[in-house]
């Protein structure tokens, strides 16, 4: 199976631009014969906290309906991040398109701190079943906690991928804790992160792919947009930068 990760910039709070951004890295996927495309913490809106109310929808958003679209056609499963109204608030998601499937949510279990005036935590119990791989989705700040991977590992997961908006400072961590829970836990860790100004911290990328021996097999850079691709079968990466 080949996953790719889209290390991408969103647009401040304009979905439509990031929509077709989104289409486009997608259509490049599509054309490098990937099956499955993860992007970072919120894609389509960026991660912009204090406007998430007024950003925020809901699954069935017709301007989504073009993922679903890309999926059928072309057999890949498409996972973009969205803020999504909830009965208590707005939650920090992950839509994931699969091939003739119903729509599944996965919406972030643990938040930080900060995040508590803005979001709503989820009980969410999504795995995505492929090509005989189990994949568990993390939504950054919960990936860096070790019972939230332990969850995954109980699962039976063999892929633990982590969508995420991270500042260098939290690149630091997230590069010394993901290659330990991927030696503690026997499974390959992925993560996609985004590039540029989000609401108060500028993302740094460095997406990458660390394998259950917690070696970096591969990774992006700090400031370009880029596809970083990992073929599950071969254990090799590669990428490519718009």
């Amino acid at each position: 199976m080949k996953i790719c990760l889209a290390q991408i910039q969103s647009y401040r709070g304009e979905i439509e631009k990031n929509i077709q951004k989104h289409v486009n890295c997608i259509e490049k996927t599509i054309e490098m014969k990937a099956d499955f495309i993860f992007f970072p913490e919120l894609s389509i809106s960026s991660y912009e906290p204090t406007l998430a109310r007024t950003l925020a929808t809901t699954p069935t958003d017709k301007r989504f309906d073009i993922f679903q679209m890309l999926s059928n056609q072309s057999n890949i499963t498409i996972c973009i991040g969205a803020p999504l109204l909830q009965a208590l608030g707005v939650s920090i998601s992950m839509l994931i398109f699969q091939k003739n499937l119903p729509l599944k949510v996965y919406s972030k279990q643990i938040l930080h701190a900060d995040e508590l005036p803005y979001f709503v935590t989820c009980n969410d119990e999504v795995l995505i079943s492929q090509e005989n791989n189990l994949i568990a989705p993390a939504i950054c700040f919960e990936s860096l906690l070790e019972k939230h991977a332990e969850k995954a590992a109980k699962a039976k997961a063999n892929l633990y991928i982590a969508s995420v908006a991270k500042s260098t400072k939290g690149l630091e961590k997230a590069y010394n804790h993901y290659p330990k829970i991927a030696q503690c836990f026997n499974f390959t860790v992925l993560m996609c992160n985004s590039v540029g100004p989000a609401e108060d911290f500028v993302a740094k990328g460095q997406s990458a792919v660390w394998l259950s021996n917690g070696e970096v097999l591969g990774k992006l850079d700090s400031n370009s947009e880029g596809l970083l691709f990992f073929d599950s079968e071969d254990q090799t990466t590669s990428s490519f930068y718009f």
